[in-house]
């Protein structure tokens, strides 16, 4: 039978959970304080020593240390960490201790990923990897990307302070990815992208504001640039299992529907275009209503048109063998459109302008459907621009294919999300796990060309992202970490024991 001596003893209730808070204090305090494993093992084994202890690592420590990555900035008055940048490396370095310290080996790669791993049984199996993303945009919040990595680390930790990580049926890798947002270099994934191997060796030529490389920013850092190299970071597809990501959500869905999780059922295409509209540039007093050639109401019409057709496709779109009616229905639950920009020339109060430029943001979770919508809405643009005696150009500056999650890894995490949500009501059942979609990027689309993926989605409060407003409550930190520990849990095999000292 395991014993701990005085300080943490086998008595329920208060002088345990006493003990265990303090401990945990303690570790806050001092960073060298490490809670002997033994410990853990004494206070868990009774229910709710049990309870406490998954407390005291999926949310006290776990929103801890979200408070600490949420510190760790280039900028002194917001949070900024870009690529490979010294906020960045400190954060990185943060990282490899807290995987450390829940027993997994780590390593950096080449693209300044953190690697920390767990072999289980079988070290040569295929691995189960989870990561998310380090760096963030500029004047973030401190919960995108690092919820994710956070959580992992968190389960992984309890699996290994309850002797349970040696059990685990195939090897688990936590990855903090070095980029997602592609703030300094104007490119995203590349620290998934490397591991996916689908990294253009072109990307070490592209330059930041300053001038520097990525080859030179890698250089200073890794030391390694070559080509060679870059190709070598990729993972060899029969060596992983899947891959699994847990993200805040960015959008409002669960706060409304008054849950802390969902799953993702896959994450949207996305096509980015620039419109032009070039009419007659005159003087803002003489120039009759009737006579104008102005780009300017053309423009506005263009996006009212982008607007109807986005929010009721099926009155735009026809059924023909392209686009079929499950095409359309996706669409309709799917389909969103954006104007974010918009500009006019010379831009003077007194001056009709010359020329009018606008950007269209198109996601939807059916790639053909997304099409079908380019083609009528360039259609109908180029008849408008025509009636209104102004020429249009539209150009297609990105495309992304939709990510659809693999749906038998989507039912384990969707099992193990409402698992998660019934131990925390008290065992009592809880409304359905949500499916979602998500508008968003994630690493998980890089990802998808090396393994299957799916994701958890953990609520935001306002579905506020990207803003310092970004919040996520103590309890759904929990929820994240409990769902992430219940799946890999899930990946355990026989009954085995734990042997005490």
């Amino acid at each position: 039978m395991a014993r701990c001596g005085p300080f943490l003893g086998r008595r329920r209730g208060y002088d345990a959970v006493t003990a265990v808070v303090f401990a945990f204090l303690l570790c806050l305090i001092v960073p060298s304080f490490r809670l002997p494993r033994l410990c853990f093992l004494a206070f868990a084994e009774d229910g709710s020593g049990r309870r406490d202890l998954r407390r005291v690592i999926l949310r006290d420590e776990a929103t801890a240390r979200l408070n600490v990555l949420g510190k760790i900035s280039d900028a002194e008055d917001h949070l900024e960490r870009t690529f490979m940048s010294p906020a960045s490396l400190r954060a990185g370095n943060q990282i490899h201790e807290w995987m450390e310290d829940a027993g997994m080996r780590t390593w950096n790669d080449g693209m300044g990923n953190v690697h920390g791993r767990v072999d289980g049984r079988n070290p040569s199996g295929k691995a189960l990897l989870i990561g998310s993303h380090l760096d963030t945009v500029v004047d973030a919040g401190i919960f995108d990307g690092s919820l994710g990595l956070i959580s992992a680390i968190s389960a992984l930790k309890l699996l290994n302070v309850t002797g349970k990580s040696s059990g685990l049926e195939r090897p688990v890798e936590v990855i903090a990815f070095s980029d997602e947002e592609g703030i300094r270099f104007q490119s995203t994934f590349l620290g998934s992208a490397a591991i996916a191997g689908i990294l253009p060796p072109s990307i070490l030529n592209f330059a930041d504001r300053s001038g520097a490389t990525v080859r030179d920013v890698l250089m200073e850092t890794v030391g390694d640039t070559s080509e060679k190299n870059l190709r070598e970071l990729k993972y060899d597809p029969n060596s992983v299992w899947g891959y699994v990501e847990v993200h805040i959500e960015q959008g409002p869905v669960l706060e409304w529907r008054g849950l802390p999780l969902g799953i993702v059922s896959g994450i949207a295409g996305q096509t980015r275009l620039r419109v032009t509209v070039r009419g007659s540039q005159g003087h803002a007093g003489t120039v009759p209503m009737s006579m104008r050639q102005d780009p300017m109401p053309a423009a506005a019409e263009l996006i009212v048109l982008l607007e109807s057709l986005c929010k009721h496709p099926v009155d735009f779109l026809s059924f023909d063998e392209y686009c079929k009616d499950s095409t359309i229905e996706v669409l309709a639950n799917s389909l969103v459109c954006t104007v974010g920009e918009i500009s006019s020339w010379p831009s003077a109060s007194n001056v009709i302008p010359g020329r009018v430029s606008f950007t269209i943001d198109i996601r939807a979770m059916e790639d053909k459907g997304r099409e079908a919508v380019i083609y009528e809405l360039s259609s109908r643009m180029y008849k408008t621009c025509d009636r209104r005696s102004v020429i249009c150009t539209i150009e297609r500056k990105h495309d992304a294919n939709a990510v659809k999650c693999d749906p038998e890894l989507s039912t384990r995490l969707k099992l193990a999300a409402q698992t998660a949500m019934k131990e925390m009501n008290g065992g009592m059942d809880q409304q359905e796990v949500p499916v979602l979609m998500s508008g968003a990027g994630h690493d998980a689309m890089a990802m998808s060309h090396l393994t299957k993926v799916g994701m958890i989605f953990v609520r935001c409060r306002g579905g506020v992202s990207h803003s310092p407003e970004e919040h996520v409550l103590d309890d759904d930190v929990w929820a994240a970490g409990l769902a992430t520990l219940t799946f890999l849990e899930s990946q355990i095999g026989s009954p085995f024991c734990v042997h005490t000292m």
